[in-house]
């Protein structure tokens, strides 16, 4: 059917518009259109602007195109004109089969502004198609024993087109047997039913042969023609016969795809296609149907797959054999399947203890287990067995039924899980086994006690530090698990009348961090010991002890004390003799620092002088002797500045002020120190007596001075003689620094009562003039210790190697 292009219009039947518009402002609903399918390129539709109220301008400068609701564009817009045309030719049965009505939908797109209007095409049938029989050649069977008005059902023909267009009736040629009734299905198709008309005789005519021909409702009408051959068949009076009507087989289970199972036979005692025979398996069984097929002209069965014995050990298959004219008879075939071993064991657990105390005892039961092989005889015949050494044995309970129990104590610290493989084996030939793992996990039991790193722990801070340093961190393991494994730490209560250690230093609970509760001062508390616990979190809780060490660090706070001259006496008088040779001993300042070790080494300088070159101070002694020999010229009042200062970082000092009068006689002496030259007053004739009184008194200090020292100096040939005979002779003996500072010395700077003294000696002091004396500790039981408190313990203090000072022989210096 050919169309008119765009220019003309489409005549009145091809073209039919169906155009609803709901005009709101210049919005429109669905306009539906029509157009005969396979419609030429080009062909007219609609025009668009037309129905949509616009101009052709208005729909180019408004960009106006088609928007197809599919992938394929079937439809095009000429934005000149407003028409629709077509752009390629649809086939109402390719896009839509026998759906009716076949509806192309899209969309007109206004781009500026933006707008859309939707809109659908139907493609209207044409009969383009005619009725088409499948087969050419339809050929019946009738036996020759159909009754009149046997109805027998026709193959239907083929026809895509719809509506009136579609197939509408059937007819035969002309015959004297058979005439055909069209039928109509609820679908709305037709088909045909062929109806025997008069009995059929074989003998006289063996073939009917007609047309059928199927015509549709089209202008004009097309149709299709089919060939029927009606086939008179004879009438079977013999039925096939089985050589057995039961056959028994038997197949391994492990037989492979096609292999022949048997081979069933019959016979039939008429001729031609009555006497034929087709052997099929009777439908009873879905599972026969899916497992054994049939050669329909040999009667060899086969399997359409392997058997399996623990599946079904026997089949029942009902064989039909049918001859040709469609009478059959049946026999039976048992096929016994025969077992093989090709089932491995199965362990089946029926109860498991996953989790398992460590302090289970043995033949404790982990889990129950049952054995099983779905093979028969000796293939189905198990054994069990465990792999590895583990601490498990497994105990028969019954026919395959076990236990797994415990051989053996257990302990979670060394093995915390198991990994128990049973491993099943059966008799079969070969033998299959099969393995299973049990994990079992050991719950901890609180038996091992909570392990210090160390037994003894030292730690060092420095005296005086704040409260809340730490001074270090306790350790303990514990191998348990949980809470059993949780180690708080703690402070052991010290034995009453002990020092009281819980009060200088804390334990955290949980981390064992050690910190320091308050300061502490090395003059008193040089160290202190305490017992610490850890202890677990079982129940009961096991706990271990350690030794915790706190070693007090000196620092330089305590500046020397002067022990002569007093530091808050006034300037001491010394008398020096005019003739006074250099190196003469002017005076000893003695001094003693309560620190220890490099804190406490003192040394002397003399810091100011009124003649800087007359006088020198030793540095370690403390002796201020003459420089040189002292001259007429020399001013009679001397006054002497000598610092006293400790190694300590920051150090620490103090001076002594020494006056001293340069004198020929005792006398003079007096006078000197009651006149100052460098006021430039005379003294008063009232002074010279006094002078008088102070020149007696000196001499009977001198002289009390001199029978002292000639004491002193007995009493150090003795002990120097003692000293040689306990020690080795290069050894010089005396106490390490800080004893005589922390025991010696009282808070005022004098010596303590409750102790004596022995002397230090070395190589060179026997020439000396002064002598050092080093404290000795009372013993236990002495009267030193009764004037302490009930809860406080003397000191203990080691005596450590002299300085290097007193072994190379120099003066030594007093340290406390």
């Amino acid at each position: 059917m050919k169309l008119r292009k765009s220019e003309e219009p489409l005549p009145e039947r091809a073209v039919t518009l169906i155009l609803v518009l709901c005009v709101s402002g210049m919005r429109a609903e669905t306009a539906r259109y029509s157009v005969p399918e396979e419609a030429e390129r080009g062909s007219f539709v609609a025009n668009i602007a037309k129905d949509l109220g616009l101009t052709g301008e208005e729909l180019l400068v408004r960009q106006a195109r088609v928007v197809p609701e599919g992938e394929k564009q079937y439809l095009q817009l000429n934005q000149h004109t407003g028409d629709l045309v077509v752009r390629e030719q649809m086939d109402r049965e390719e896009l839509c089969g026998q759906s009716e009505p076949c509806l192309v939908r899209f969309e007109v797109l206004l781009e500026s502004p933006l707008q859309s209007f939707r809109a659908e095409v139907r493609l209207t049938d044409i009969n383009d198609h005619a009725p088409v029989f499948l087969n050419k050649e339809i050929i019946l069977k009738m036996p020759e024993s159909a009754m009149p008005g046997t109805r027998f059902l026709l193959e239907s023909a083929d026809d895509p087109d719809v509506g009136n267009n579609s197939l509408q009736h059937y007819s035969i040629s002309s015959n004297e047997y058979f005439h055909v009734y069209t039928q109509r299905r609820n679908d709305g198709g037709r088909y045909a039913e062929l109806v025997l008309d008069r009995a059929l005789d074989r003998e006289q005519q063996a073939e009917v042969a007609f047309s059928i021909t199927a015509v549709d409702g089209g202008t004009p009408p097309q149709s299709g023609t089919a060939l029927i051959r009606v086939i008179v068949l004879d009438v079977n009076d013999n039925i096939p016969i089985f050589t057995q009507t039961l056959y028994r087989v038997s197949v391994k289970e492990n037989s492979s795809q096609d292999t022949i199972v048997v081979v069933v036979s019959a016979s039939d005692l008429d001729a031609g296609t009555n006497g034929e025979i087709v052997y099929s398996i009777f439908r009873n069984s879905e599972d026969n149907l899916k497992t054994f097929k049939i050669n329909p002209e040999t009667g060899q069965i086969r399997l359409k797959k392997p058997l399996d014995y623990e599946e079904k050990p026997t089949y029942e298959i009902d064989v039909q054999a049918t001859d040709g004219g469609g009478l059959s008879t049946h026999c039976k075939v048992e096929v016994q399947v025969k077992d093989v071993n090709d089932n491995d064991p199965e362990v089946i657990i029926t109860s498991l203890t996953s989790t398992l105390s460590e302090a289970a005892p043995p033949n404790t039961v982990v889990a129950l287990f049952n054995v099983r092989d779905r093979d028969s005889g000796d293939n189905g015949r198990t054994t069990c067995e465990l792999t590895g050494e583990q601490p498990f044995r497994i105990t028969l309970l019954a026919a395959d039924s076990y236990a797994l129990v415990t051989s053996e104590t257990l302990d979670r610290e060394q093995v915390e899980e198991y990994n128990v493989t049973v491993r099943a084996r059966d008799e079969g030939t070969p033998a299959l086994s099969t393995s299973k793992t049990l994990l079992v996990r050991l719950l901890d039991v609180n038996d091992n006690a909570p392990t210090f790193t160390q037994p003894i722990y030292t730690m060092v801070m420095s005296e005086n530090e704040p409260a809340g340093r730490i001074l270090g961190r306790l350790s303990a393991t514990d191998p348990d698990a949980g809470e059993n494994a949780r180690v708080k730490y703690a402070l052991v209560p010290p034995p009453t009348g002990s020092l009281a250690a819980a009060s200088f230093v804390s334990v955290d609970a949980e981390s064992g961090i050690v910190r320091s509760l308050r300061p502490l001062d090395y003059e008193k508390v040089a160290a202190l010991e305490v017992t610490v616990r850890a202890a677990d979190g079982g129940s009961p809780p096991l706990s271990a002890q350690a030794v915790l060490r706190v070693v007090v660090r000196d620092e330089n706070d305590n500046a020397p004390v002067l022990l002569h001259p007093p530091a808050d006496s006034s300037a001491a008088g010394e008398l020096v003799p005019r003739w006074a040779p250099s190196g003469y001993l002017v005076a000893k300042v003695v001094a003693v620092d309560a620190d220890s070790g490099q804190n406490a080494w003192l040394s002397y300088e003399l810091a100011k002088a009124t003649e800087p070159g007359l006088f020198r101070v030793g540095l370690h002694s403390g002796e201020v002797r003459t420089a040189r020999a002292v001259t007429e010229r020399d001013a009679a009042r001397q006054r002497l500045i000598v610092l006293v200062r400790d190694r300590g970082q920051p150090p620490r000092s103090a001076t002594a002020t020494l006056a001293v009068a340069l004198v020929d006689d005792f006398s003079d002496a007096f006078h000197q120190l009651g006149h100052d030259p460098a006021s430039g007053q005379q003294p008063q004739v009232a002074d010279e007596e006094m002078l008088t009184t102070y020149l007696i008194a000196s001499l009977c200090c001198v002289s009390s001075l001199f029978l002292l020292s000639v004491l002193v100096l007995t009493v150090s040939t003795l002990c120097k003689a003692r000293v040689r005979a306990e020690l080795p002779p290069p050894s010089p003996i005396c106490y390490a620094d800080g004893e005589f500072a922390s025991n010696g010395v009282g808070s005022t700077g004098t010596l303590s009562p409750a102790y004596r003294y022995e002397m230090c000696l070395t190589s060179g002091s026997g020439r000396s003039e002064f002598q050092f004396v080093r404290p000795i500790l009372p013993s236990p039981h002495s009267n030193a210790e009764e004037g302490l408190d009930k809860d406080e313990e003397p000191l203990r203090y080691p005596q450590p190697a002299c300085d290097k000072e007193a072994q190379e022989g120099s003066t030594p210096t007093p340290h406390f």
